[in-house]
């Protein structure tokens, strides 16, 4: 099938650098995607958004580039409940990824655990009005209640303004909940203002909740870019997701979001993002638990002493 991008869509950055910051060994980029490609995976009908191809082979070809050792896909909207593209790059990892599905009410058992044993280990429920359409909440309770005996967590994405009106859902999830992007905070507000308190208060009063330290590209609004070799690129967002590194050492994970769905603005060099962690996370042992040891507890417990 044919698929015409979206007018004015940002195809991923071609030809990235070699980060400068020397990944800790076993680095896992916790949130990545797949796209396609179209003509062997197609997009749903019911999207938002139609993406340029981005495939496994090239997914896998960055991580050995950036020098990251393991992925964890999460699946893309464009596909909705779909997850044929995402399955089809675990299984032809070599055991180097894991996925988060999206699924529906009407998902079997027996679809679980076929996921489960291609690598699946968590759900994502999406809550940005402008990506997805609206999942009544009692069907993503009943699913999180049903993917809790497999030992899947729920990746929960919401924007920092709805937060107060969605806290009883998430505060009820009985899994292991996991943040997409700081909860996409405004990074023009005080870090220490009643927005981001929130969301350091949830985090702090339920044990539960970790946090992805990602998408700075997406959060900055003030710069600079990364790119042309930027070292000190999104220097606005560096102070909300070093308070979250520091506060919730054992809680937090990192991803690249390659390729980067519905970029705007510009469209940034990965190595240079790679070289944004030590700004977030400066001392070995913070990278050593954001990159390696809280996504190995995460995704491959099995193998965590």
């Amino acid at each position: 099938m044919e698929f015409q991008k979206t007018p004015g869509w940002l195809d991923w950055y071609n030809g990235p650098t070699k980060p400068t910051f020397k990944l800790p060994a076993g680095a896992v980029d916790a949130h990545c995607h797949v796209f396609g490609p179209g003509a062997e995976f197609p997009y749903a009908p019911e999207r938002k958004y139609t993406p340029c191809d981005a495939s496994k082979q090239q997914l896998y070809a960055l991580r050995d580039h950036l020098g990251f050792a393991r992925n964890v896909v999460v699946q893309a909207t464009c596909h909705g409940a779909d997850n044929r593209a995402m399955v089809d790059a675990l299984v032809s990892s070599g055991g180097k990824a894991r996925g988060v599905a999206t699924v529906k009410r009407s998902v079997s058992d027996a679809e679980l655990q076929a996921m489960h044993d291609a690598g699946v280990r968590g759900v994502r429920f999406n809550f940005v009005k402008r990506l997805v359409d609206f999942t009544p909440k009692d069907e993503l309770l009943e699913i999180a209640g049903r993917i809790a005996k497999w030992g899947w967590h729920v990746v929960i994405y919401f924007e920092a303004v709805d937060l107060p009106e969605l806290w009883d859902f998430f505060t009820a999830l009985p899994t292991t909940v996991v943040v997409d992007h700081m909860g996409r905070p405004d990074v023009s507000k005080p870090v220490d203002g009643p927005e981001f308190e929130l969301f350091v208060k949830f985090m702090r009063e339920h044990q539960n909740v970790w946090c992805k330290v990602t998408c700075p590209e997406r959060l900055s609004v003030a710069g600079p870019k990364a790119l042309h070799g930027e070292q000190n690129a999104y220097q606005d967002v560096v102070p909300f997701a070093k308070r979250i590194v520091d506060t919730f050492p054992d809680r937090v994970i990192w991803g690249t979001d390659w390729p980067h769905p519905n970029l705007k603005d510009h469209m940034p060099d990965d190595g240079l993002l790679v070289d944004f962690i030590p700004h977030i996370a400066p001392t070995a042992a913070q990278q050593q638990q954001l990159l390696v040891d809280n996504p190995m507890r995460l995704y491959w417990p099995e193998e965590v002493a």
